[in-house]
């Protein structure tokens, strides 16, 4: 059997994004999807989104991170997933689809830049170790007075596996603050390493470093190892509501891979 794939790519963080219908791969592919995400044997990417028909949205966008487990939410997949959508059968036009934590818009601002929405984050808390927040998957920021020469691996690992964030785990975000934007470094569960940007991170940093003060603007523009992102927002009652992040989706080749 052959598997017609799209690779995209935003900010660095690498996707396979494969169209159902024709049914060419299920949800419990676990298997499969580490086999296409290796970059040695397989195609290579951090994560995999089935793209699907879904009554009363544009599309369904189910992701899988690279070791084959199911993921809520990816903010990086999702403009990558709606940029699919709009250059293959939506249209370029805002447009709206169902991912695993809910219903989220998306809006072409030009070019390959994509803004989507992010869920609301009902709590941000204090833990021993830093803030957490959801932003459709869970999120640890860190702040730190630089972060550019940090062992993300080192640092992020024993945090993610931490029991205090058991049985899910966590990812982690290693934060910094200068002139008023953030420079944002991510280790992510189901890929176990660092990852050029994370959307969803990049999106708890915004969120967390404005409930502590680091920052006084609700718009803010954020530096990861792959490019720039912004995320915009309204705080509200022990969170933050109206969540926008825009950033590019890259197309980066079509292609068939035989299984």
């Amino acid at each position: 059997m052959k598997i017609l794939f799209n690779k995209y790519e935003g900010t660095g963080n690498d996707f396979i994004i494969v169209k159902n219908p024709p049914p060419v791969l299920d949800h419990s592919g676990s298997q499969l999807v580490r086999r296409l995400c290796d970059r040695r044997f397989g195609i290579g990417a951090d994560g995999l989104m089935i793209v699907e028909e879904c009554e009363g949205y544009e599309f369904r966008m189910s992701y899988f991170n690279a070791d084959g487990s199911p993921g809520n939410m990816c903010g990086n997949g999702a403009r990558c997933a709606a940029h699919f959508a709009m250059k293959n059968f939506a249209g370029f036009r805002d447009l709206s689809f169902l991912a695993g934590d809910g219903p989220h818009t998306a809006k072409h601002l030009g070019g390959d830049t994509i803004e989507v929405s992010v869920t609301d984050v009902t709590e941000v808390r204090e833990t021993p170790d830093g803030i957490l927040a959801n932003t459709g998957v869970p999120h640890l920021v860190v702040f730190t007075d630089n972060n550019e020469n940090a062992d993300m691996v080192a640092f992020g690992r024993p945090l993610r596996y931490s029991p205090h964030y058991a049985p899910e785990g966590v990812n982690v975000n290693l934060v910094s603050v200068a002139d008023g934007r953030l420079m944002v470094r991510t280790y992510e569960r189901g890929v176990e390493d660092e990852t050029l940007s994370c959307g969803t991170g990049v999106t708890a940093s915004a969120i967390a470093a404005a409930i502590t003060g680091k920052i006084v603007t609700n718009d803010i523009m954020v530096k990861a190892r792959g490019g720039i992102l912004s995320v915009r927002f309204r705080l509200a009652a022990g969170g933050a509501t109206d969540i926008r992040l825009t950033g590019p989706a890259t197309f980066v080749y079509t292609g068939e891979i035989e299984l």
